[in-house]
């Protein structure tokens, strides 16, 4: 741009000499001046997508542990039931197009149905359909929800196994981990025989789900190189902000966070809507959609929500995007925030553009506060409920 912008000057001076010269000068300038307006465009446009291409993933690390994914995951729990029925083939064709669309991490758990299988038809056919390129990209996130018993190093290598013979992978990319008992100090246990087997490459990262803080912290002194943890997360759900937040700046390990966009209930569907009068709005009829509602009613009650609901829309408005797109964004946007789950119904609905607008979303500072304001008039839920992960052990 700044050759172009140098010959203009040139020749703008070079049109004092002669008429001719003038004549042939005042040809060239509108030339080159749209040649400096192209680059300029050229220039704005490749920076917007370099931005928007760093803005998509990010790494998460502990010591020599790193696995680089997507800030937006596709979440899979809904394929364990309560959602409608699912065509395998038809979910597999699903999971390519968010795959093909760059929204390539997938969460899931040996407990969400058929999901582990899934992501092995899934990967298979990434392998011959693909390019190399794409498959670097893929990621299956899986969580091991265990019974509170004994944990053995034959256990735990067991169940680790079945789910990388289900998703058909040498190596799980991430272990995410849960424990319901915290009176049974077996959790520690089994994160050490997972760390083994991270060190034996059957596991590339080891990460929690719905431990509190206090827990992570004890976990953390006990040497377990933990990556992440995933959390109940959402402009409703703010309590990962109070304590938790804190020790992952302080330690590295980074936040995935679920019930972002509340089952759906962020969204332009629950708008202005009086759940209160029997069918007169839209029905809760998938466990999601339940469970954020009591989410909802603990919070501040569905007035209080459709106040937020109404602020959420004007932003989503102004930025011509979706309230899901918002609602993501702002958790996104939160300290120690690492990527943030949509549910996917595979096969029955899909949100691949919502979801790739996220990356684009620039809020400002009149949006954050405005938002803002409004989550604060709700209850603080870790009164209510507790620290994260509290509310499946209460």
């Amino acid at each position: 741009m700044s050759a172009s912008v140098h010959l203009t000057t040139h020749n703008l001076a070079a049109l004092k000499s002669t008429a001719g010269t003038t004549r042939r000068n005042s040809q060239r300038v509108p030339i080159g001046s749209a040649r400096c307006s192209v680059s300029t465009a050229e220039t704005e446009d490749s920076s917007r997508r370099t931005a928007e291409a760093e803005a998509r993933r990010v790494t998460l690390k502990n010591g020599g542990d790193s696995l680089d994914i997507s800030r937006v995951l596709n979440g899979m729990w809904q394929t364990s039931g309560g959602w409608g029925a699912i065509d395998r083939n038809g979910a597999v064709e699903a999971m390519l197009r968010y795959a093909d669309a760059g929204l390539s991490t997938f969460d899931m758990a040996d407990h969400y149905g058929p999901a582990e299988d899934l992501y092995g038809m899934f990967i298979n056919r990434v392998r011959r359909e693909r390019p190399p390129e794409l498959l670097e990209q893929i990621r299956g996130l899986t969580k091991w929800v265990p019974p509170p018993v004994k944990m053995t190093s034959n256990y735990v290598r067991e169940n680790i196994n079945l789910s990388r013979k289900r998703m058909d992978v040498s190596s799980l990319d991430m272990l995410q981990f849960h424990w319901w008992d915290y009176s049974n100090s077996g959790y520690l246990d089994a994160l050490k025989h997972l760390t083994d087997l991270k060190e034996e490459g059957k596991i590339k990262t080891v990460a929690l789900t719905n431990f509190d803080t206090e827990r992570l912290q004890i976990i953390l002194e006990n040497g377990i190189p933990i990556v992440s943890n995933q959390v109940q997360h959402s402009i409703v759900d703010m309590r990962p902000q109070q304590k938790m937040a804190e020790l992952c700046e302080a330690t590295g390990v980074k936040l995935i966070t679920y019930g972002t966009v509340m089952g759906g209930l962020l969204s332009e569907k629950f708008l202005d809507t009086n759940l209160s009068i029997p069918f007169a709005g839209p029905p809760l009829n998938t466990p999601s959609l339940q469970k954020y509602k009591r989410m909802v009613d603990a919070w501040g009650g569905w007035g209080q929500f459709q106040v937020l609901l109404k602020t959420l829309k004007k932003v989503a408005s102004k930025h011509g995007v979706s309230i899901p797109t918002v609602a993501v964004k702002y958790i996104l946007d939160q300290p120690a925030v690492a990527g943030s789950m949509v549910g996917v119904r595979l096969g029955l609905s899909e949100h691949v553009n919502d979801s790739n607008a996220v990356f684009a979303l620039e809020l400002d500072e009149e949006d954050v506060n405005s938002i803002l304001e409004v989550s604060k008039k709700g209850r603080d839920l870790m009164e209510v409920i507790g620290d994260c992960g509290d509310e499946y052990r209460r």
